[in-house]
């Protein structure tokens, strides 16, 4: 299993996009702007995307992709979410307002989008074999319903908590899996915005080192989604609240293996 990095921002800005991440050619987890770093033809090839929340940096090239792609391929994309999530899209996104609604479009019976509800605790499978992903959703603290996702193959596991705060949910889901080779988690803003982080539902460096001491396993961590101009600050305050982790900043073009 292959994850590249499109986008791993908090923000945008010059080599900045917001947080998309490719599994393999076919499965996209959230659809920031860092979908704009495909090329037509990777689009095509996308067949799911799972999204952690209804927020504007994780959906918000969902609606171009549908469109520059909605004439050229055969089968749906199947986007992946909670019922609320999904509801948001459909009432304020895909409503022939701020965009046309792609469920029903070329034809109603042939659209482009077909939504897939999911609760946390579903586990959906992607291709066979060797090839074969599943999926799990884990329920995070968001300041809108997000979730988290655990990404199993027949080479290895990946966790990605998506936009959370602290809780012991994502947590205890984790270490009641046999093993976690990869974890890609947040921190959004330095630890000098404490109280921001805790209003808005992000993890800072004192308080993601909270949550981390309950994880068990020992994956290689990447930390994503810090605010724009503050990343050098947030990951050195990683590394000094986290001694014992392997942590490295998570970057747009990287390419995790497993």
């Amino acid at each position: 299993m292959n994850l590249r990095v499109l986008g791993a921002s908090g923000g945008v800005g010059e080599g900045l996009k917001t947080t998309s991440l490719l599994i393999d050619q076919d499965i996209l987890i959230d659809a920031g702007s860092g979908v704009g770093e495909l090329r037509l033809d990777e689009m095509l090839e996308i067949r799911h995307i799972f999204l952690t929340h209804s927020h504007l940096d994780h959906i918000a090239f969902l609606p171009l992709l549908l469109d520059s792609i909605f004439d050229r391929i055969q089968q749906p994309l199947v986007v992946h979410g909670q019922a609320v999530t999904l509801r948001a899209l459909q009432e304020h996104i895909f409503n022939w307002i701020i965009w046309p609604d792609f469920a029903r479009l070329p034809h109603p019976d042939q659209p482009v989008l077909r939504y897939e509800i999911m609760a946390p605790g579903d586990i959906y499978t992607v291709g066979g074999g060797d090839l074969e992903r599943t999926l799990e959703m884990i329920p995070v603290n968001h300041a809108v319903p997000g979730v988290g996702y655990r990404i199993e193959c027949p080479t290895g596991a990946i966790a990605i908590s998506g936009d959370t705060t602290s809780n012991d949910s994502f947590w205890d889901v984790l270490n009641a899996r046999p093993g976690l080779d990869v974890l890609i988690v947040e921190a959004a803003f330095p630890n000098e915005s404490l109280a921001l982080s805790q209003m808005a539902r992000h993890y800072c460096p004192s308080l993601l080192a909270q949550d981390m001491a309950k994880l068990r396993h020992d994956p290689l961590v990447y930390i994503t989604h810090n605010k724009p101009g503050s990343e050098d600050l947030i990951f050195a305050e990683c590394q000094a609240a986290m001694p014992g982790r392997r942590l490295h900043p998570l970057r747009g073009g990287e390419v995790i293996r497993l």
